[in-house]
């Protein structure tokens, strides 16, 4: 970790809600007046999709059948490894975009399925921002734990995870519900090996509760709102935190053991304002201290 260029890692499965903590994040930067570059996930892919669709076809013939995108070597991990390092060290950087249908092949000129050129990132920033399937990764080859400040987990129950998937699936991608059964089976195996043991690296997890049935989520017709939702949010280390100050601030909320509190799933937003405007304040003001 390095005080001088600090980085922000979130971390969370495919549909878990990590796009809208980066726009949570976008509006603390935004608010306080913080230059942060960001970086996703998508970028360190390891194949385009054609290529993606090969290796898996490669791997299934082997007998292979849980090769997925959550897998460590369906990624560069040693790039983004490099990257977080070079950064902390030094600012500076790299990253590029993996573009996933027409809009954004439009606004980057590439085409769907590819990824854009490498470009470095912008001189002068305070921070770096990582949102993405493995920014906490620790294993044998890279350590991407150590070299994050403040790492955020965010992960709902694995129903309702499904639930999103199979609806976003099937809504933004034309996929059958057969077929994204088949991807949730397939990347079950990485879910439980390189997703999960993430959420003990990370500093604070988030975790979405339904108050709804959702006992079979291959049928379900809709997605439980944050109304009908609860979120859990656990610190790795409580010290420090003003839990009476958060309780106070969210209505409805309560600590449900001493290093955890839970909030209605409407006030989710307002709870990382609470707990990350002074955590992002103190990494940037400990950066031009040093």
């Amino acid at each position: 970790m390095s005080k001088k260029h600090p980085i922000i890692s979130v971390t969370g499965s495919s549909g878990a809600g990590t796009t809208t903590v980066k726009a949570t994040f976008d509006q603390i930067f935004r608010r306080e007046g913080i230059s942060a570059v960001s970086i996703e996930g998508d970028a360190f892919h390891r194949y385009n999709r054609a290529d993606m669709k090969a290796e898996l076809e490669s791997r299934k013939a082997a007998g292979d059948e849980t090769f997925s995108h959550f897998s460590y070597d369906a990624n560069e991990l040693g790039e983004l490894e490099s990257i977080f390092r070079t950064y902390g060290e030094t600012g500076s950087g790299r990253t590029r975009h993996y573009i996933h249908d027409e809009k954004e092949a439009e606004r980057h000129d590439t085409p769907p399925g590819h990824f854009t050129d490498w470009k470095p990132f912008a001189d002068g920033s305070d921070l770096l921002f990582y949102e993405g399937l493995h920014g906490a990764v620790k294993n044998d080859e890279v350590n991407l734990s150590a070299l994050a400040d403040l790492k955020i987990g965010v992960v709902p129950v694995i129903n309702l995870e499904w639930i999103q998937k199979i609806h976003r699936d099937k809504a933004s991608r034309g996929y059958t519900t057969e077929a994204v059964t088949d991807t949730i089976l397939r990347r079950m195996h990485a879910y439980v090996h390189c997703i999960c043991p993430q959420f003990v690296e990370t500093d604070v997890n988030f975790q979405r509760v339904p108050v709804v049935d959702t006992s079979d989520p291959f049928i379900a017709r809709w997605i439980p709102t944050a109304d009908e939702s609860l979120v859990v949010i656990r610190f790795k280390n409580p010290r420090g935190i003003d839990f009476p100050y958060l309780t106070s601030m969210i209505q409805n909320s309560w600590m449900s053991r001493a290093n955890s509190i839970v909030i209605p799933g409407g006030k989710m937003d307002l709870a990382m304002q609470l707990i990350f405007t002074p955590m992002v304040q103190r990494l940037v003001h400990e950066s031009k201290r040093a």
